[in-house]
């Protein structure tokens, strides 16, 4: 997620089952109008505080997260409250009403989280949510990493992945490059959005080769 800080102009992330535990790094993508983190390691709705200056933000996924708490009703109205612009919280539409109830039953976040002691780079909340994501079923990070992937390539008018193909070859990998290859894929369509004309072209000429490659080594095997 720390790629973010350099990617400003993205407007749409989706970061599903990802282990994530710090939105720090979202601040400053002023841009973003959608963002998919559900069954993350989200521990605590402070986190919010990060979310506060993004002024076109109105699509939010958070749920599956430790930060939702067993008060699904407190939970909702204190992102509402630090999030009055959403438009969908959970793919479930906010409405007016919830706006005013979330003045009353919400809490505002006025600072970020604390942070736990970092030491070699990682905080013992990372390596819980490293070790928790290991767990997922290996159907449930299939369905999840086909739906935001197919997403991705939904606001970017590409084709979907037919769930066939994607099974096929995911089912034949172990979990972790199953994820692997599904969260760099999702990586390089959302950073195309930030690329030009020219940028577009050297991907395209770049796509090409490495095709004409697995193209001729397949000939060979054969």
């Amino acid at each position: 997620i720390s790629i973010c800080r350099d990617l400003p102009n993205i407007e749409v992330i989706t970061f599903s089952v990802n282990g994530i535990s710090d939105l720090e790094p979202l601040h400053q993508c002023q841009n973003l109008s959608e963002l998919y983190l559900r069954k993350n390691n989200i521990t605590s709705l402070d986190e919010l505080f990060y979310l506060k200056t993004l002024p076109r933000l109105r699509v939010l996924w958070l749920a599956e997260n430790p930060c939702c708490g067993p008060d699904p009703h407190r939970y909702r109205m204190t992102v509402l409250r630090n999030l009055p612009s959403l438009q969908k919280l959970d793919n479930q539409a906010v409405t007016e009403e919830e706006l005013s109830q979330a003045l009353v039953d919400g809490v505002e976040i006025t600072a970020p989280p604390a942070r736990r002691n970092v030491e070699n780079g990682w905080s013992e909340a990372t390596a819980s949510s490293a070790a928790g994501s290991a767990t997922e079923p290996e159907s449930e990070l299939l369905s999840c990493s086909l739906e935001e992937t197919n997403k991705t390539q939904e606001e970017l008018d590409m084709k979907p992945v037919p769930r066939d193909k994607y099974s096929s070859f995911s089912l034949q990998e172990t979990d972790c490059s199953c994820k692997r290859r599904s969260y760099v894929l999702n990586a390089i369509l959302l950073l195309m959005k930030e690329l030009d004309a020219e940028g577009l072209e050297i991907i395209q000429q770049t796509v090409a080769r490495r095709l004409q490659t697995f193209q001729k080594k397949e000939l060979q095997e054969e």
